[in-house]
């Protein structure tokens, strides 16, 4: 009989993509949790995409989830294409699969947590694209089950 071992997926980053800013997020070895990293400051797209390279790299990711910006109604609009277009260089760059996920209410959500926690405005809006990256890979992680 011939027995094939089938290597470990690996990890699935989440990426809550902004004009400024970059929300990061990881599952674990499983895919069962997902875990903030710092945000992405974002310069230029070269730079931006040598810097989530790295993130790729260092935690063995083998998936990279982006959150695709739609409007209520369903609709694209034009940061859909940007994202569209920006997941095509990461994913030229990287050679790992990039997927896109309904990022519709995160960052309603992730606002609203931060809020209900007491923090202050400033480390709110310094902490709301992480926290809806996470959003997003957990709304993945619980829809699509462990990697």
């Amino acid at each position: 009989m011939d027995y094939q071992i089938k290597p470990a997926k690996g990890r699935i980053l989440a990426l809550d993509l902004g004009k400024k800013r970059i929300g990061l997020a990881v599952s674990d070895a499983l895919g069962i949790t997902a875990q903030g990293l710092p945000t992405l400051a974002r310069t230029r797209i070269r730079d931006d995409l040598a810097a989530l390279e790295k993130v790729i790299a260092e935690n063995g990711v083998a998936l990279i989830l982006m959150g695709y910006p739609l409007h209520m109604s369903g609709r694209e609009g034009r940061q859909a294409d940007y994202t569209r277009e920006f997941a095509e260089r990461l994913g030229e760059q990287t050679g790992v699969e990039v997927r896109f996920w309904d990022e519709r209410l995160t960052t309603v959500e992730a606002s609203r947590v931060l809020r209900q926690s007491g923090i202050s405005i400033e480390k709110r809006a310094k902490a709301v694209d992480r926290l809806s990256a996470v959003i997003l890979l957990g709304s993945f992680l619980d829809r699509e089950g462990p990697a």
